[in-house]
């Protein structure tokens, strides 16, 4: 039996009751795409640099992976067949995202059956793959979401969505890490493909939005989202727009993506990074992107970008602090210290996500979801997977220390853009 939805009908516009804004079942279907959304992303983040250190592959190496991501930068060229194209019996984005969980599921199994010490190249195809069916993934999901929602209920979904992603982040870097210590990788990797089959499930129990219609032609796909975006804001406004998507979350972004080698290199074990760091990490981004969610509410999203940005900043500089400590035993003093560096950092960098995902499914006209949502987030995406595949020669060149410092400097300009694309006073419909 599907859940039956209708995309931005069931609240009324004005002050929505918060209440009314939370408790519905798209919030729910909302948190569930988060989920499966974020799974793959935390394999590459947290689980494969990992698996490559305990094959005593070098840092650079690892670091440049990050370039395996680059289908997450440059999906919004074929988010227009996303677009376009689906089995309309089924549905155009349940087709897509029944599609991409099952080949997700068979890519993340197959993984941990390599070795990358010997195969390093078939890994490579295996990853990138995993990159751009993933990608694609995200690209139906984004639409989805953004289709079943109201305007009233962007900030709370957006929230719920950013937050389960963020909890999938356990999946990889938690469960995986603590299992690697017991068992062999080539199970680990299975186990943590299983993870994606709440989100399948839940494609195979929704139904489709009530949403436009899909373009009649490939050209009027891929050329009306770019033009529509641009006749609505100005080149010039355009152009702020996307450089803010880029440089918002540019130094946390920088900051995070080497988390598990920093901790490794600090002095912690597997074991104790997946029980303490991670777990740290969960209830201050849950519980804070909860509230940054119904703050969005009451707050709008312009001001939370404001709020949120600051939180963000701040936490970069408690990786700086644990990296002026330095590397010893990990003894409670330590382990305390980075529980509370890893609980402020998931708190600012989850509200932050939140409300910079809020801003651009505001910014996104339900006309072209798919491809204005995939260009928008691709571009939020390029410091994850460009930026961050040399972020391991700058550590070797100038130190964990001086590295977080440099992320901290790159956060500002972002905070810098929002005077003019979203200044705190004004709370504004569209781009």
């Amino acid at each position: 039996m599907s859940v039956a939805v209708t995309a931005r009908t069931a609240i009324p516009e004005g002050k929505p009751s918060i209440w009314k804004v939370v408790a519905n079942r798209r919030m729910l279907i909302c948190a569930s795409g988060g989920f499966t959304s974020g799974l793959p992303l935390f394999i590459f983040l947290n689980m494969l640099p990992a698996w490559m250190r305990s094959y005593e592959i070098n840092i650079k190496t690892i670091a440049a992976f990050a370039l395996a991501q680059l289908p997450y930068t440059w999906k919004f060229l074929w988010a227009p067949l996303v677009d376009r194209y689906g089995i309309q019996s089924f549905g155009r984005r349940r087709t897509w995202m029944l599609a991409t969980q099952v080949l997700l599921i068979l890519i993340i199994a197959m993984v941990g059956q390599l070795s990358p010490s010997e195969q390093m190249m078939p890994i490579i195809v295996a990853v990138v793959s995993l990159a751009f069916v993933s990608a694609t993934q995200d690209i139906v999901i984004d639409a989805y979401r953004r289709e079943l929602l109201n305007e009233s209920e962007l900030g709370m979904g957006n929230s719920l969505y950013v937050n389960a992603y963020r909890v999938a982040g356990l999946i990889p870097g938690s469960v995986a890490l603590i299992l690697a210590d017991r068992i062999e990788w080539r199970w680990v990797f299975p186990i943590v493909a299983l993870f994606m089959l709440p989100g399948l499930v839940t494609t195979l129990l929704i139904a489709e939005p009530v949403a436009v219609s899909a373009p009649r032609t490939i050209y009027k796909a891929v050329v009306e989202p770019f033009r529509e975006f641009m006749t609505r804001a100005g080149w010039q406004t355009a152009a702020l727009i996307l450089a803010f998507m880029f440089l918002y979350k540019l130094g946390d972004a920088m900051c995070t993506a080497n988390a598990t080698l920093f901790y490794l290199d600090m002095g912690f074990t597997k074991s104790e990074i997946g029980i303490v760091a991670k777990n740290a990490g969960l209830w201050p981004a849950v519980i804070g992107g909860l509230l940054g969610g119904v703050w969005m509410v009451k707050l709008g999203i312009n001001r939370a970008l404001w709020i949120f940005g600051v939180v963000q900043v701040v936490s970069i500089l408690g990786f700086a602090w644990l990296a002026w400590q330095g590397p010893s035993p990990a003894d409670s003093g330590r382990l305390v210290s980075l529980a509370a560096v890893i609980g402020f950092e998931a708190l600012g960098v989850g509200l932050g996500s939140a409300a910079l995902v809020a801003f651009i499914a505001r910014t996104t006209n339900p006309m072209y979801t798919a491809t204005q949502y995939a260009l928008f987030t691709s571009l939020a995406a390029v410091p994850r997977s460009l930026v961050n595949a040399y972020t391991g020669k700058i550590i070797e060149t100038v130190g964990w220390l001086n590295f977080f410092f440099l992320c901290t400097a790159l956060a500002l300009p972002g905070m810098l853009l929002l005077l003019k694309v979203a200044p705190y006073q004004a709370e504004q419909k569209a781009a």
